[in-house]
């Protein structure tokens, strides 16, 4: 998206499980896009909705060839942030631990508990340490524009709720399922940590659609997980997912203020090197995520 205007928001999309583009994408065009921490799961796919530019990733790549694990999710946001993106709306097929989140439920999120450990999660490291808050870890101004397009295409939604990240790729035992529940987690998943992390140090405003499968296992009225039984109620979850977008879309791009939970000034009291201690070598990594302030 060279030559855009940067007050203009530019959406971000990151299509989980079942979504491989976005509906009535206008002047559409593959972008292979290069980051300084490799590549990201697939080709980039820019176009404008309504008039509004738009960048969609889908996470697993088409044909969901890359696992939960093996997703390079430092590469995924330095190449939307190197698109332009200003705001990320992040789709995800997720277990319910709740009675009443059924399977085909949409869950806007608000907390994460991280349980995943085999990822690299920071942009910061050795040379440039950063540290920001992770406090209230999604953008209450895209969670309430997502929440009011649910409920005006009367989807199944609720708002609120902690998605736990489990590391996958197997779903959980039966204990494991019954501690997070005994935890006070909402939803199950495996991709969305470290990826609002990263979101975060890029100073991009991120909300969480979680897209119920299924019960996980800890439900004694249902059947442990199966892929054939999450394939089916995915793909009608997709359909309705593809509808929100549409409709949110629109509304993001009106007029952009400074984000009021200051989620695209996260760095200003993060970065704690003090400058002549900095590794000018490893600051060229960060030209897309930090580069405003670095």
């Amino acid at each position: 998206m060279s030559g855009h205007d940067l007050s203009e928001p530019v959406i971000g999309v990151i299509g989980g499980s079942g979504l491989y583009d976005i509906d009535g994408l206008e002047d559409k065009q593959w972008r292979t896009v290069e980051t300084p921490w490799g590549a990201p799961s697939d080709a980039l796919l820019t176009g404008r909705l309504a008039g509004i530019a738009c960048v969609f990733l889908p996470r697993h790549g088409r044909g969901h060839r890359i696992p939960p694990s093996r997703l390079n999710y430092r590469a995924n946001i330095d190449a939307l942030k190197r698109c332009g993106v200003t705001d990320i709306i992040s789709l995800s097929a997720v277990g319910s631990l709740k009675e009443e989140l059924p399977p085909g439920h949409f869950v806007i999120i608000d907390q994460f508990i991280d349980r995943s450990f085999a990822r690299e999660k920071s942009f910061f490291d050795t040379g440039m340490v950063a540290h920001v808050s992770m406090a209230d870890p999604l953008c209450p101004r895209l969670g309430d524009v997502l929440e009011e397009q649910a409920r005006t295409l009367a989807l199944p939604v609720s708002r609120g709720g902690t998605y736990l990240v489990m590391e996958g790729p197997q779903f959980s035992t039966r204990a494991e399922s019954a501690l997070y529940r005994h935890w006070g987690c909402d939803v199950i998943g495996m991709t969305n940590m470290p990826e609002a992390k990263l979101a975060r140090e890029a100073e991009l405003c991120y909300a969480t659609v979680a897209m119920v499968t299924d019960y996980d296992c800890w439900h004694p009225g249902h059947d442990s997980v199966t892929v054939d039984a999450v394939i089916a109620v995915m793909t009608e979850n997709a359909e309705r997912a593809r509808a929100l977008i549409r409709a949110t879309i629109p509304r993001l791009g009106a007029g952009r203020a400074p984000c009021r939970a200051g989620c695209d000034r996260a760095l200003e009291h993060a970065l704690i090197t003090a400058p002549d201690a900095r590794d000018p070598a490893f600051l060229g990594k960060l030209d897309a995520v930090a580069g405003r302030l670095l």
